[in-house]
């Protein structure tokens, strides 16, 4: 009896843009057979086809259906997707990563730069990320957080690897906010050798938090062999990391700002947000001064009412 493995990646639907959904069945012969439907594949089918074999001989995958349905998906997407599926064939398993083309050489950024527009893009929708350099902010900062399901994480990180590696920024610096905890740890896998230059690390409460990052990212430049220096921009969002906000500026030396996220404070200390904002003065004091005192930048928080154009 042949035995098959499924496993699938990506997103589809007609509201789709710019990404794909892969779904890859392993068999134990029959060589490869590609399902390809694409609103582009009588341009495109050739070299998407092409694409998907090599990858496919990259991860050492010899006999497999392969459905795909792309949705105007760039290269980088598609072997994401790919590399997403193939990982979750065996989760455990040692996956050597298909990277693509670099845009450029990988550089750090300066300390001392302009941090003011900062441009949040969920780290698993390619759609927002292709074009988002266009619009011109200080940094681009590819989101592992919280506008990604939890089912979606492992698949974002790699998205955000290929596009750290392979689009262009234009000169934004390339910002990635991971996750708390051991997930966030793993996020650092996926970034810090690709050409992250400053991780925000969310919902920091003490400076011991802050330090089990800064360590474990110098553990992976030092492997990597990674020689710019990777900046650190720790959010406080409660009550606790606002009463700890010199505490946790001071952590590090890889430090250059500390931000605050209103929308989990004011959840944390039971008020409801407002526009005028009188009830976050003082945890946006207590910033200001934390971080001013620890030499830092003070970060205030993302305006989310995007229809306000006053």
């Amino acid at each position: 009896m042949s035995s098959t493995k499924q496993a699938s990646a990506g997103r589809r639907g007609k509201s789709v843009r710019s990404d794909c959904f892969i779904e890859l069945t392993l068999r134990d012969s029959g060589g490869l057979n590609i399902d390809l439907t694409s609103k582009v594949k009588s341009l495109y089918g050739d070299s998407i086809d092409h694409l998907i074999r090599s990858g496919l001989a990259h991860f050492k995958i010899d006999n497999a259906d392969l459905l795909i349905e792309d949705a105007g998906a760039l290269p980088i997407v598609l072997m994401a997707r790919l590399e997403a599926a193939v990982r979750r064939l065996d989760p455990d398993a040692e996956v050597d990563p298909w990277l693509p083309e670099p845009f450029e050489e990988m550089v750090g950024s300066k300390r001392q730069r302009q941090r003011r527009s900062r441009l949040y893009l969920p780290g698993n929708e390619p759609k927002f990320m292709i074009s988002a350099a266009i619009h011109q902010p200080d940094g681009l900062i590819l989101d592992l957080e919280d506008s990604v399901a939890v089912s979606e994480k492992d698949a974002a990180r790699i998205l955000i690897r290929n596009a750290l590696i392979h689009l262009d920024f234009m000169g934004a610096e390339k910002m990635v906010r991971v996750n708390q905890g051991e997930r966030g740890l793993k996020d650092l896998e996926f970034v810090i050798p690709y050409g992250a230059q400053l991780i925000l690390l969310p919902k920091m409460e003490t400076g011991a938090e802050v330090k089990l990052f800064a360590d474990r990212i110098a553990e992976i430049r030092n492997t990597s062999g990674i020689e710019h220096e990777v900046w650190l921009m720790p959010i406080v969002e409660s009550a606790k990391g606002s009463w700890n906000a010199f505490e946790i500026a001071a952590s590090d030396p890889s430090i250059v700002g500390l931000a605050i996220g209103l929308e989990d404070y004011t959840a944390d200390i039971g008020v409801q947000r407002t526009n005028e904002g009188k009830e976050s003065i003082w945890a946006r004091s207590q910033l200001v001064n934390g971080a001013r005192a620890a030499g830092v930048s003070p970060i205030d928080t993302v305006f989310s009412d995007v229809g306000d154009m006053d």
